[in-house]
């Protein structure tokens, strides 16, 4: 078994009631596993540095009901504990079904879908909820509640979220800024009746909160005293919880285990004449070679689904992790480029300032070498980036365009058709990504490689055109999870291998009749 953590809205606590829980397990020499619902990046950064481990996204949407399962299966193998943290509310999700959409769901999905529906009667979750994620799961909930402004009433939002759907299970609650002793005692009158479990009580500390900015937190990498603020979450975690309760329920049940990402990576591989084996086309000549993908990595750019990077290795691709903000030297033999989201506008300057990494970005992309690049990754190589001030700062310029920063944010779901072939996508593929931006381009894409929707809206409203293709490049400010399509990341290897073997073979169609 393993749990969800769940609260009433977003902010009642979940993220520091999950990174307490963490520390706790961690301090103690235990092995845990943590997971995600939802798209989000920054909470995922937090699991990962109290773990040492990289935490997974849950998200259907992005992916399907059946990854999510196998996924969790899969990275609970090795561990003894097991934790998930919701996303908002528990009960909010999106407002559609995948049957509604013309998505090629699995027979899984399906099946999954109908049961829950059958056993349920009149209830519902919404899609993609931390409600359907634990029942996808069978894990019960561990519900965090806000109490700074509660008392009896305490009991009446307990009820409610538990009878709601009663196919959920609840393992307790978490009663969240307790003001004192008598507030804590005023709580507990109110609850009794309800027989629910209290497992923990989280005293009101501004000390241990976490300071965010204009999408969220702020990441781990940038806190410089973030492990003082982990072990003093760790203190609070041993005299807040009820251990003797909670251990069995975070315990980790293991089974036959599953693919995860769900590659069937027989069919993925790359073609026989330029897989990275030793006995391909290249190494025929006698040559050493291996599709080495440059993933930048550092404070700007680190918004990142690790299960994509595990695809790329699987794949056969060897990841070179660099950073376009602090290195004076571009990667070295490598074949294509991966830039993920994050805040380029925060470190606008200094990325602008590191000319020779600019200009080597740039060279790379005119000659024609496979990039991809998400949100940030796109801003920064925009002709410039407009910082939150109004300084406008030098991008790679491959992209004739301003990035400009905005109050404005856009968010959601969205389901996107590419309009044209690129380094990862073929015409008229179907994928679905999510947006988080507060930033917008001064220039519409004269050469798009999507037509956009919110998610749901396919119809309703009309498709706008949506991300940049030039030369290789496919820029977007979609976030994508290969997990449930690992053709993505076995098209963009491809494309990567494509380009080495056309710099070192010359044209490939004419050298490879000699090796037929």
């Amino acid at each position: 078994m393993a749990l969800v953590i769940a609260g009433e809205r977003s902010g009642a606590g979940k993220t520091t009631v999950t990174i307490a829980l963490l520390a706790y397990l961690i301090r103690r020499g235990l092995n845990v596993q943590s997971f995600k619902v939802g798209p989000d990046y920054i909470d995922p950064m937090f699991h990962a540095f109290v773990t040492g481990r990289p935490c997974r996204n849950l998200d259907p949407v992005l992916t399907s009901e059946s990854y999510v399962k196998k996924c969790f299966s899969r990275h609970i193998q090795d561990v003894d504990y097991a934790l998930v943290e919701g996303v908002m509310g528990l009960f909010d999700g999106v407002s559609r079904k995948n049957q509604e959409s013309g998505r090629q769901d699995t027979d899984f999905d399906r099946d999954t879908r109908i049961n829950y529906r059958k056993e349920e009667g009149n209830y519902d979750f919404s899609f993609a909820s931390t409600a359907h994620v634990a029942y996808l799961l069978n894990l019960p909930v561990l519900f965090v509640i806000d109490c700074s402004r509660l008392s009896g009433s305490v009991a009446a939002i307990a009820h409610g979220f538990r009878s709601f759907n009663p196919n959920l299970k609840f393992a307790g609650l978490v009663l969240n800024r307790v003001a004192s002793d008598r507030h804590l005692e005023l709580l507990q009158d109110a609850l009794k009746p309800l027989n629910l479990p209290i497992v923990g009580v989280l005293r009101r500390d501004e000390a241990v909160t976490i300071p965010d900015r204009h999408l969220g937190l702020i990441p781990a990498e940038e806190l410089p005293n973030l492990h003082a603020a982990i072990d003093k979450l760790a203190d609070l975690a041993a005299v807040s919880f009820d251990w003797e309760q909670l251990l069995p329920l975070l315990a980790a049940t293991r089974n036959g285990g599953g693919e995860g990402s769900e590659q069937l990576l027989g069919r993925h591989n790359l073609p026989y004449e330029i897989v990275t084996k030793k006995d391909d086309v290249v190494n025929c000549l006698g040559k050493q070679f291996g599709v080495r993908i440059a993933v930048a990595r550092d404070r700007a750019f680190n918004f990142y689904y690790h299960d994509n990077l595990d695809l790329l290795e699987e794949l056969g691709a060897q990841l070179v992790f660099w950073s376009p903000l602090d290195d004076s030297v571009f990667p070295d033999n490598v074949q294509g480029l991966y830039f993920g989201g994050g805040f380029p506008e925060v470190f606008a300057q200094k990325l602008s300032g590191n000319v020779l990494i600019r200009d080597a970005v740039r060279s790379a992309i005119f000659s024609g070498m496979p990039t991809y690049a998400e949100c940030g990754g796109l801003m920064y190589l925009c002709d410039s980036i407009v910082d939150f001030d109004g300084n406008s700062w030098p991008g790679v310029g491959v992209l004739p365009a301003a990035a400009a920063m905005g109050k404005r944010l856009t968010l959601g779901y969205r389901e996107a058709v590419a309009v044209r072939d690129s380094s990862v996508l073929t015409a008229l593929d179907e994928v679905w990504g999510h947006e988080f931006h507060r930033s917008h381009l001064t220039v519409e894409p004269t050469n798009p490689v999507y037509h956009s929707w919110r998610y749901g809206k396919r119809g309703e409203v009309e498709a706008v055109a949506e991300g940049w293709g030039v030369c290789q490049v496919h820029a977007s400010y979609l976030h994508l999870h290969w997990g449930a399509r690992p053709d993505i990341p076995a098209r963009f290897l491809q494309q990567c291998a494509d380009f080495y073997c056309k710099g070192v073979l010359g044209d490939r169609e004419n050298e490879l009749d000699f090796f037929i």
